[in-house]
């Protein structure tokens, strides 16, 4: 493998493919059957679910294609150095997309909150106390509980610090040329995730059933699913890469001078951590 990789091109440049639309495809389907299954519609379930398979399955083919190129020597240090750029956009562009959701609920909790409880609006909402969590005016929306950091979040930010230490000591021990070490650091830490998840869901459930607390409970309840919820689908979507990055290792993939897929899948796992932090601390305990 790595004879290839010394005799591979300058930059290796694929040929044409259908993976960018038919991945665009399935998105567009999982998007608008989740915006119908929010709205109450019959068959978004299921629009939804078939988008979600759809896309799943685009991206094994793709990621197929992708390995297969890589393990055949077509990929260079130019073609790394490529890859790590992408990845790291990538994960800015995250950055940007959950800044969006806490820039919302500092929005709605610094600056809308007390503009809302001025004199002036007492005219309109005589009844309304600006106080965060709020429930707006009385008989707009259910009274309901907050959710607080004991004892689920507190577990899952555990979970989620123990999977970061796992994920890095396997790393170390890929550098090392320790794969039996790797091998066990890849599953803890894919394990940890699956907990994490079980966790968030039964939190969910909680909340639903006992605490009344609901995507409709207000702006309360938009902040903190929407937080959470996509917090919980990067944690799904990070721990199927892992996943991939452990099938390859038990394939005898990777080496200490060529594993970016590994690289790239713990820099997205420990900005899944690094987020968890602020959401445990900006939406469970302020």
């Amino acid at each position: 493998m790595s004879a290839n990789r010394a005799n591979a091109p300058y930059y290796f440049v694929p040929g044409p493919s259908r993976h960018p639309i038919t991945a665009s495809f399935g998105l567009l389907m999982t998007g608008a059957g989740a915006a119908g299954w929010v709205n109450g519609q019959p068959w978004a379930p299921y629009l939804c679910g078939l988008g979600l398979l759809w896309f799943l399955f685009v991206l094994k083919s793709w990621f197929g294609d992708a390995i297969s190129e890589s393990e055949g020597g077509m990929y260079g240090k130019n073609i790394d150095l490529s890859f790590r750029w992408s990845m790291g956009w990538f994960i800015f562009s995250e950055v940007m997309f959950f800044a969006a959701f806490f820039g919302a609920l500092f929005y709605a909790r610094t600056i809308a909150m007390p503009w809302l409880g001025d004199l002036n609006n007492k005219i309109l909402w005589p009844d309304f106390a600006a106080v965060w969590p709020n429930t707006g005016p009385a008989g707009v929306v259910e009274s309901f509980q907050t959710m607080g950091p004991w004892p689920i979040p507190t577990i899952n930010t555990a979970l989620l610090l123990m999977s970061g230490l796992t994920l890095t000591w396997a790393h170390h021990a890929l550098l090392a040329g320790k794969r039996s070490q790797l091998i066990q650091g890849l599953s803890l830490t894919i394990l940890l995730g699956a907990v994490f998840m079980c966790f968030q869901v039964y939190e969910y459930m909680h909340a639903y059933s006992e605490l009344n607390l609901k995507l409709t409970s207000g702006i309360y309840g938009s902040t903190f699913f929407l937080l959470t919820g996509f917090h919980g689908f990067h944690v799904t979507m990070g721990a199927i890469m892992l996943a991939v990055v452990l099938v390859r290792v038990l394939k005898g993939h990777f080496t200490p001078d060529h594993h970016f897929a590994f690289e790239g899948a713990a820099w997205y796992w420990h900005f899944v951590d690094v987020v968890w932090l602020f959401l445990y601390v900006v939406v469970y305990w302020l």
